[in-house]
């Protein structure tokens, strides 16, 4: 009875506050990797972060809509679409959303039902089989893609189907920051496995990290490549 109570209690809004206060029973403690990270998150009723949510969602909005309108962006591809809330302020005029979490897409699936511009798909291989956009996108994803194999296929797939354009927001060096967080050097990356992109804007975020308030600043900037002649 005593455990059946304990259940109940930690399902509440309050339940939940306290896990988090204590960190106990949270995710991040109990990490077993990045995909079955992502996916108990949204299954508890976790979201996408802070990145998502607030100035900071709101900054990163801007940057892209204005981005694709003067680049006259016809297709957008995203990996790592989340819970959503961050594509509920873009104005992309069509739209692929990739997760591997699939409670992550049923969320994505809900919430834009009636928007026929987005679609919304697990990340297989079957899947990515011939998907091809003018831009492609990763927004507060690389840093936690923690195994390198993980990473490696991920920056692969981010490159591969893209036809002019990779848009990325991360931070850039690197250091493990938690269990779930890795933060890499990623152009590095680029600039040994991908000669024909080249890096043509680093914007820094006008909210850097601070510590004292970690729900409204971030540890990424933006990094735009395009795709040049074959080298």
């Amino acid at each position: 009875m005593l455990s059946d109570l304990k259940r109940k209690i930690g399902k509440t809004k309050l339940g939940k506050k306290l896990k988090k206060v204590l960190g106990k029973g949270s995710v991040a403690n109990d990490f077993k990797g990045s995909k079955s990270y992502w996916e108990k998150r949204y299954v508890q009723e976790g979201d996408s972060g802070s990145g998502s949510y607030g100035r900071l969602s709101l900054y990163k909005a801007k940057f892209l809509n204005q981005f694709v309108e003067e680049k006259n962006i016809d297709s957008v591809i995203e990996f790592g679409s989340g819970d959503g809330h961050q594509l509920t302020l873009a104005e992309y005029p069509n739209y692929i959303g990739f997760d591997v979490s699939q409670k992550a897409i049923d969320l994505c699936e809900t919430l834009f039902k009636d928007d026929n511009s987005k679609t919304f798909l697990l990340v297989t291989e079957e899947n990515l089989k011939e998907k091809e956009a003018a831009l492609t996108m990763s927004l507060d994803v690389i840093y936690h893609l923690v195994e390198d194999e993980v990473y490696t296929a991920y920056m692969e797939t981010l490159f591969n189907t893209s036809s002019t354009y990779v848009i990325i927001y991360a931070s850039n060096y690197d250091k493990r920051i938690a269990p779930h967080v890795l933060s890499r050097k990623f152009t590095t990356w680029v600039e040994e496995n991908k000669t024909q992109w080249e890096m043509i804007t680093h914007e820094k975020n006008p909210y850097p990290y601070d510590p004292s308030n970690p729900d409204h600043t971030s540890i990424a900037d933006f990094y735009i490549y395009k795709k040049t002649e074959s080298k």
